[in-house]
């Protein structure tokens, strides 16, 4: 199942609703008691999920009103994550061009709420605070079970579903700070979204292919498989020292294709759209205003 929240054009407050082949169904219009966001579903746990599914099918049978999802506006796929981490330097290619290290140990940074906002929103930026801001195309993972001490071999079975995350850098606030996290946690520096897809949708994680369009030129175009430390091992390894609670979205890293690397190199500037695809999942759009 696809989930998404969204709102009718004039509302403040975002609903969620199951997304399939393009038009939404309002979960709080098909089932009585419905989650009010992604976390409050994923806290019910499985019995939780299960009772939507079929309240879906219900509503589905019963010939249930849907709409057009290009009629309706996206909040980021994640709202009220007990956290938000990022793994830096998981892809040999982006970890060499930005000349670091993959270090025996991974690279973990916290990326702050206030960072994530939606498919189709406006990022925004003041120019003179940052001139150097990068797109990032990084597949999503959301925590169903707390996971505590778990191994790789069993991380997968932790994973509620997966989403797209473009995690936008200023780079020259980046290689200034000895940490990573407020570079990347500018307001709406997190677009996630359009969906998060439930983990039983996707076979194998480190087998899907991820693109950045940017005004109309793909600048990066590789597989989850060149993750330097797979999905399961990123779960497990963090496990290890702290429990992992549910809702937790892992940002997983970026292949090579930056723009701060290129020759002449390329940045998000006034007026630019970026779009990050992952097959499985969806196409996650940005578009970008500095002031």
């Amino acid at each position: 199942m696809k989930f998404a929240h969204l709102r009718v054009e004039g509302q403040t407050t975002p609903r969620l609703a199951v997304v399939h082949d393009d038009r939404a169904l309002f979960l709080d219009e098909a089932m009585p008691d419905a989650p009010r966001d992604l976390q409050e579903l994923i806290e019910r746990g499985g019995d939780g999920l299960e009772a939507v599914r079929a309240a879906v099918d219900a509503a589905n049978t019963a010939g249930a009103a849907t709409t057009p999802v290009a009629d309706l506006r996206h909040d980021s796929a994640v709202l009220r994550p007990a956290q938000v981490l990022a793994i830096g330097a998981n892809y040999a290619a982006h970890a060499s061009e930005l000349k670091l290290r993959s270090e025996s140990a991974m690279t973990i940074f916290s990326l702050w709420p206030n960072s994530l906002t939606a498919h189709g929103a406006t990022t925004t930026w003041a120019g003179d605070v940052a001139t150097q801001v990068d797109y990032e195309a990084e597949l999503g993972v959301v925590i169903g079970t707390p996971a505590r001490d778990v191994s790789p071999q069993e991380a997968l079975d932790h994973v509620w579903g997966y989403t797209v995350v473009n995690d936008i850098t200023a780079r020259d606030i980046q290689f200034s700070e000895a940490q990573w996290s407020r570079c990347k946690s500018f307001d709406g520096f997190t677009p996630t979204g359009p969906v998060v897809v439930t983990a039983d949708e996707i076979a194998d994680p480190q087998d899907l292919w991820l693109t950045t369009n940017l005004d109309g030129h793909i600048l990066q175009d590789a597989s989850t498989n060149e993750m330097v430390r797979s999905v399961a091992e990123i779960i497990s390894y963090l496990s290890k020292t702290a429990t992992v609670p549910a809702g937790t979205l892992i940002s997983t890293g970026s292949p090579g294709g930056a723009g701060y690397s290129r020759n002449p190199q390329v940045f998000l500037h006034d007026g630019s759209t970026v779009t990050v695809t992952i097959e499985g999942i969806g196409s996650l759009t940005t578009h970008c205003r500095v002031i």
